[in-house]
């Protein structure tokens, strides 16, 4: 296999943010997440095509600018790497990105509801939540990403936002590390669940301003070693 050009550290954040989105059923036997290589930008690494409830270091691979594997990596890779490698390609800052079939996601994506920030840890959707539609790209699908143009358009929908939808699929975030990406992929699925309970209620939804999501956002930046400590510890079994 080849060596990775990724640091210890940043595999180990892998693999916790794996079982972490796992135990949160963000992701289930699907989904997965990545980081771009501090060492080699134009690179990331991901797990091979398995469970993230499974993951360990060693399920690490690393992919080159074009999403494919390294010479000398026999290993299945996941279909869907080219969401991946296309919004690194497109959003040169983004560092880690989540892609999952969060279950209270779904209705947003395949309805006329907007999914808006309506509480402070969701605060980063005030930058939007498109809805990629992949039949406006390709008639002929079966909804996944799985090469590089499907992988652009993606991207190209995504824009500057910090999440995108895919409709009858699931959604794709990004962040800065994968302490954000993992922090925004559970409380997208949170702030979904509130939304949707929220609109049972008597209205309107009091959502949050632009001026409040980004200053809460920023603030929560501060904040994230908090629950990803706690988060950690837990999926990894240690006290």
């Amino acid at each position: 296999m080849p060596k990775l050009s990724a640091s210890r550290q940043l595999i180990q954040d892998l693999v916790a943010a794996s079982r972490i989105l796992a135990a949160h059923e963000v992701l289930d036997a699907y989904g997965h997440v990545s980081a771009r290589s501090e060492r080699r930008p134009e690179r990331f690494v991901m797990s091979r095509s398995r469970a993230p409830a499974l993951v360990t270091a060693a399920d690490m691979m690393e992919l080159d600018a074009d999403s494919e594997p390294l010479p000398g990596e026999r290993r299945k890779g996941f279909i869907e790497r080219y969401i991946h490698g296309e919004i690194y390609r497109a959003r040169p800052e983004v560092m880690a990105i989540v892609h999952s079939h969060s279950p209270t996601v779904i209705p947003f994506g395949v309805t006329r509801t907007k999914l808006r920030p309506i509480y402070h840890m969701g605060s980063f959707l005030w930058s939007g939540a498109p809805v990629f539609d992949i039949r406006k790209v390709r008639a002929e699908n079966d909804l996944l990403i799985r090469d590089r143009p499907l992988g652009q358009a993606l991207a190209g929908t995504l824009g500057a936002c910090n999440c995108v939808l895919m409709r009858g699929h699931g959604m794709t975030v990004i962040g800065d590390s994968v302490q954000e990406a993992v922090f925004r992929a559970i409380y997208t699925e949170m702030n979904a669940r509130l939304q949707l309970n929220a609109g049972q209620l008597e209205g309107p939804i009091e959502f949050l301003s632009d001026e409040e999501g980004r200053r809460s956002t920023a603030a929560n930046r501060g904040t994230l070693e908090r629950p990803w400590e706690l988060w950690k510890k837990r999926a990894l079994g240690r006290k």
